[in-house]
């Protein structure tokens, strides 16, 4: 019989690993303690821009989002094609907007590196050409960064398509669980992963894999291993605006804008330190507010028509945790992805699933080990 795998956790992350695990051969339970993608997955703008969010240097972290950027039209086909919905990838590029001299120079250091590791971005002046890719961008823009590998999709679409594939594909699915602990693992050692739901339902798994977002933290003290994970709030707002009004993802030293097929442009992403409060605040939008007209001045006066916010799980040096935990190889962690938890999800995914099958990742994994700030203490 197939080993069977408990995924706790179900957002983008943890769907993206059952469904990579199931397509494997596991028999597979997700684990929720609420609704499917509730948290940052269902709040993320669904931004695929290694370049953008990784701009100091080429470290492991920047190779492991370009990896998951290359591998991604074939996963969301993957998942298009078992669920029936599609997460809409858009490959629209991106600019990151230069307002003054002074957001030049970052943007210079960014493109010498980039261009030597074979990336296609272009520095775009200000004149004619930057109007022509983006007419509704502001004449104050003194240039613009384009790299038109960085995409984007429907983060919320997403979700939803991969819950989906995982339904049809045979994983058990448990939403509501409540707190989800897992019981006495030192007791269970070599005897598999016994997980109980506030909710009093039970599971046993051969394997576990710690996918719980900014809550993986919570199960430090029973695997005995510190999880720095800790969340961030990010609040975001978006706009009414037809679709192809704004044609890039656009990056500012302050915001981002993304234009959805759905006619809406997003913008984001105010973050703060509010423990696990996910409420929006009136001054985490503020901000957006005043700089959105200052990039588009279509926006100047306009109201968002939805404001919400999500909970990234950040770590201490900004990389999530992968990998096997040390003192139990039954027990697995992906958490921690902070801002990219959408982009990574397809090589996360595949990672987990050569672990799962007593693979070492192609030792990719090894700058993103689970114990590496036990190891620094």
């Amino acid at each position: 019989m197939a080993a069977s795998v408990l995924i706790i956790g179900g957002g983008i992350i943890g769907l993206s690993c059952a469904f990579e695990a199931a397509s494997r051969g596991f028999r597979v339970t997700v684990i929720e303690s609420g609704a499917f993608g509730g948290q940052a997955s269902g709040a993320a703008a669904g931004m695929l821009a290694p370049f953008t969010e990784n701009p100091d240097q080429p470290d492991p972290f920047f190779h492991l989002c370009r990896e998951s950027l290359r591998r991604y039209p074939e996963w969301v086909d993957r998942v298009r094609t078992v669920s029936g919905i599609d997460p809409e990838l858009l490959a629209t590029g991106s600019l990151t907007v230069a307002l003054n001299e002074a957001d030049l120079l970052p943007l210079q250091t960014r493109l010498a590196w980039q261009r030597s590791l074979g990336a296609r971005v272009e520095l775009i002046e200000q004149g004619e050409q930057l109007h022509r890719m983006e007419p509704e961008l502001t004449s104050r823009a003194a240039a613009a960064l384009f790299c038109p590998e960085e995409s984007h999709v429907n983060a919320p679409l997403l979700v939803a398509a991969s819950e989906e594939a995982c339904r049809r594909i045979g994983v058990s699915l448990a939403a509501h669980a409540g707190e989800v602990e897992i019981v006495d693992p030192q007791r269970l050692s070599g005897s598999g992963v016994f997980v109980r739901g506030g909710n009093g339902a039970e599971w046993r798994g051969d394997r576990a894999v710690l996918c719980a977002g900014a809550w993986t933290c919570r199960f430090a003290e029973t695997i005995g291993l510190p999880i720095p994970i800790h969340p961030i709030r990010g609040q975001i707002c978006s706009y009414d605006v037809p679709f192809g009004e704004a044609r890039h993802m656009v990056f500012s030293s302050q915001a981002y804008w993304v234009g959805k097929k759905n006619g809406t442009l997003v913008c984001g992403a105010s973050e703060d330190v509010a423990g696990f409060d996910a409420s929006v605040t009136e001054r985490g939008i503020e901000r957006l507010l005043r700089w959105g007209p200052r990039l588009f001045p279509f926006l100047q006066g306009r109201q968002p028509v939805r404001r919400w916010a999500g909970l990234r799980p950040a770590t201490l040096d900004g990389w999530p945790l992968i990998g096997r935990l040390p003192q139990r190889d039954d027990i697995l962690i992906a958490a921690g992805h902070y801002r990219n938890g959408i982009l990574l999800s397809p090589v996360t995914a595949q990672l987990v699933g050569e672990l799962l099958e007593g693979g070492e990742a192609a030792g990719l994994v090894a700058p993103f080990a689970p114990d590496r700030f036990e190891l620094r203490q």
